[in-house]
């Protein structure tokens, strides 16, 4: 409960179209299977969208137990898709992150607190200053394990914390599409970039304020 109480975040599955017709995007998601991954020299792996992929990179990597963020593109159906293409909003993929994480060390339950407690999923196709689908929130599964578990904390922020419409996306996951190297570890190797001082640093320390029981002892503020 400490991490629910520490929230301000809420999602509810595609929320924002209860009352419209799923588009024809949603309806080709619904009708697929996830995909589920194998694990890599013993770490498991979760996939998440939440914005520039900068800032959710380095945020995951703060994370006791996660061995590596990988920035990428996921959630669309286009193959090989570059930051050109996602960025001018061609595809239907979002920048995203694949997670490597040891689940003796952090839970995916944990992983997925995170990932709501950093960033608004309430805002649609917008994380701060970024705008456009490419920005979309997106919690990704890979079997009905992962599935329930975001459900059961979509059910516990819903009667708990928030009372808003969420936008953010579950969706199967299918496949993640690593993004050119130029983007993997921008935030550390780019620390005077202005979009990064501006915006995904102070990002970066709001999680570490409010999970500090979740990171790496040379992470603390």
């Amino acid at each position: 409960m400490r991490f629910i109480t520490g929230l301000l975040l809420l999602l509810l599955f595609f929320s924002n179209c209860k009352n419209s017709e799923p588009s024809e995007y949603e309806q080709k998601m619904a009708q697929l299977d996830p995909v589920q991954t194998e694990p890599l020299d013993g770490y498991e792996r979760a996939y998440f969208a939440s914005g520039c992929f900068w800032c959710v990179e380095a945020i995951f990597e703060s994370i006791k137990g996660v061995k590596e963020a990988v920035s990428g593109y996921s959630g669309g159906f286009e193959e090989n898709p570059t930051y050109k293409q996602v960025s001018y909003g061609k595809t239907n993929h979002a920048e995203a992150v694949e997670v490597f994480y040891n689940p003796e060390m952090v839970s995916y339950r944990n992983l997925v607190l995170a990932f709501f407690g950093s960033h608004d999923p309430t805002s649609l196709n917008r994380q701060g200053p970024d705008k456009g689908k490419q920005y979309r929130s997106i919690a990704f599964y890979q079997n009905e394990d992962e599935k329930k578990i975001i459900d059961s904390i979509i059910k516990e922020l819903d009667e708990t914390v928030y009372n808003e419409s969420i936008v953010t996306q579950v969706l199967p996951f299918q496949k993640f599409w690593k993004a050119e190297a130029y983007h993997q570890d921008y935030e550390r190797k780019n620390p005077n970039d202005p979009y990064i001082r501006g915006v995904s640093l102070p990002r970066l320390n709001r999680f570490k304020k409010q999970f500090p029981e979740l990171l790496k002892d040379n992470e603390h503020l």
